[in-house]
């Protein structure tokens, strides 16, 4: 079991870690192919739009688990520091976006964390 001490070390960021925003999207069963796509074109949208953004990808679940509880698309958008978080989510370009999902979204689920590496496994 973790120790809190352990706990504490993953939230802060050390010199070589990343922000990851990790966003997952559950559309409305009327949302159509179009207007998912239109979402999609938003967010990828996003990088060219908000300079604090440092990297993104993206992707459609195809897990054969059956575990995704809806959520069919998967958003990273990473970030080199809490800084630069707290100038994306109210940044004019990403509540853009937001009106843009809004009429689409059954649910989102969202997680942040900066990144642990195993150094053991990672080249550097």
């Amino acid at each position: 079991m973790d120790t809190p001490e352990a706990l504490d070390e993953s939230t802060v960021a050390s010199p070589d870690s990343l922000l990851r925003h990790a966003v997952f999207f559950a559309f409305k069963e009327e949302a159509t192919p179009a207007q998912i796509d239109s979402v999609q074109r938003a967010f990828s949208a996003l990088p060219g739009q908000i300079e604090e953004i440092h990297d993104y990808e993206w992707g459609v679940n195809n897990s054969p688990e059956g575990l995704n509880k809806g959520f069919t698309h998967a958003f990273f958008v990473t970030f080199l520091s809490e800084a630069d978080r707290e100038a994306y989510l109210p940044h004019p370009a990403h509540q853009a976006f937001v009106s843009v999902l809004q009429p689409h979204l059954k649910d989102v689920f969202v997680v942040d964390y900066w990144a642990q590496y195993n150094t053991a496994s990672r080249e550097r």
